[in-house]
């Protein structure tokens, strides 16, 4: 059954989560939906939904046959003006887990189906009210973690994302066009200066798709949080500095060297800066093999991780176990962090810049006195977050999906640019801008299979 032959059911679902709260909802969608609401549902003005005007709330009560249930709000709203596109019903009931159940079951057992994760938004998506980034943009909304993943997503509601793409694709589809009337027709066009021409459009598109890609790459880590490990020696004191963090004691801290053996990772605000924080086993040469492979897997995080702290316990001076830690350093986002800086210090500044260079970030903190944290959320801002998206309007894309696809076309139109050095015929410059603009239309949805909207779609919660 593909999406069409789907759109001809009318699905219900719970589109509140199941938790004893003060009202839950139940959705129903499609050519049913009034229909099989009449049968459960029976308003206090006396009258079937049927009669009743478009987006309305009525009151009233839902029956099981003779039985009476609940009393409820009941919603109506009639296609094409409703979230799906379709007639819509959506009983507003009271929140117990039991009572909102039986209410769906009496509702599926007059009619209707159980509707699938995110089906509500593919029938939106399927009916025109909503191109793919707009429809991804609402799961963004449900599972935003702070208020830039927050505002942004409502941004890419209002169809930010689908203005851009569309004008990109149109700026392709002509260059195409003009090619295959070009070949078709030879004598009425003159294609001598033509590569010249398009190298210069390619490459405005190019500009505008790598901006796309940078704000994509900030982006993310501004909505899904910044990827962090702690580094450092034993007893350099980073698991203080992660229960810091914290605001509670969730890593072992004792003064015997080796203590962390395992990863801990957590979640922690600071500001509107999420970082997803690992605290890991202090990296030195030792002999027990169970911290061992806590040093492995320090180093395996330390890999994947968008930003390194590495903990310096200034009170000590550095050794050769600090060589390894900083070769890690390499090409990497990291900051130093000096921390027992209330003790007398072994390890100065100088000595840090002499083998970082002088750009080096050092904050000065102390785990135990919560000292050092304004500094820390500077550093933080001016390393990752120095554009600030939300003032100067820009798009930002932070769906893993979208931004493939941009990735995509941005390969496909670097292929025309090496086509047009290379003196390639024409019709090889056609075919990559048709792949980068099939890439770009997967963005938005122009092109999709069903396969990709049934997995898409999928990773929607139930009811949404």
């Amino acid at each position: 059954m593909d999406h069409f032959d789907k759109l001809t059911d009318t699905i219900a679902a719970i589109a509140t989560g199941m938790t004893d709260a003060g009202i839950s909802i139940i959705r129903i969608s499609g050519p049913d939906a009034i229909k099989i609401s009449d049968k459960v549902f029976k308003a206090s003005c006396k009258k079937s939904l049927s009669a009743l005007s478009s987006n309305t709330i009525n009151f009233g009560h839902v029956y099981d046959g003779k039985d009476l249930i609940d009393q409820v709000l009941c919603s109506v709203f009639r296609a094409p003006k409703s979230y799906t596109g379709e007639d819509t019903v959506e009983i507003n009931c009271h929140g117990g887990r039991y009572v909102t159940q039986r209410i769906l079951d009496i509702v599926l057992k007059n009619g209707a189906r159980l509707a699938e994760p995110g089906e509500f938004t593919k029938r939106s998506f399927l009916n025109g009210k909503k191109d793919l980034s707009e429809a991804e943009a609402v799961m963004d909304i449900i599972s935003a973690k702070n208020e830039f993943a927050l505002l942004n997503s409502q941004r890419l509601l209002r169809g930010n994302v689908r203005k851009e793409i569309k004008e990109l694709r149109e700026k392709i589809l002509y260059e195409t066009a003009y090619i295959e009337s070009a070949l078709d027709d030879p004598e009425h066009f003159d294609l001598s200066d033509y590569p010249k021409d398009l190298r210069f459009k390619v490459k405005e598109i190019i500009c505008r798709i790598e901006k796309l890609i940078e704000n994509s790459k900030n982006g993310k880590l501004r909505k899904d949080g910044i990827s962090t490990v702690l580094v450092g020696k034993p007893n350099a004191g980073k698991s203080s500095f992660m229960n810091m963090l914290l605001g509670e004691d969730r890593a072992i801290v004792t003064s015997t060297a080796g203590t962390t053996r395992d990863v801990l990772s957590e979640t922690v605000r600071i500001g509107d800066i999420v970082l997803n924080i690992t605290d890991t086993a202090g990296i030195r040469d030792t002999g027990d093999e169970i911290e061992k492979i806590g040093v492995t897997k320090a180093k395996e995080y330390a890999k994947s991780a968008d930003l390194l702290l590495y903990m310096v316990d200034s009170s000590v001076p550095l050794d050769e176990n600090d060589d390894d830690i900083i070769e890690m350093m390499h090409d990497r986002h990291f900051m130093v962090l000096m921390n027992k800086s209330d003790l007398k210090t072994c390890v100065t500044l100088e000595e840090l810049k002499d083998i970082f260079g002088d750009d080096v970030i050092i904050i000065n903190i102390s785990a135990t006195e919560n000292l050092g944290m304004d500094k820390f959320e500077k550093a933080l801002k001016e390393m990752f977050f120095k554009n600030d998206f939300l003032l100067n309007d820009e798009i930002v894309i932070t769906n893993t999906r979208q931004a493939t696809e941009l990735q995509s076309a941005l390969d496909s139109l670097n292929l025309v640019l090496k086509s047009i050095d290379d003196q390639m015929p024409e019709d090889f410059y056609s075919i990559d801008l048709t792949n980068a603009y099939t890439h770009l239309g997967l963005i938005i949805g122009e092109q999709i299979d069903d396969d990709l909207a049934d997995e898409i779609f999928s990773k929607f919660c139930m009811g949404k």
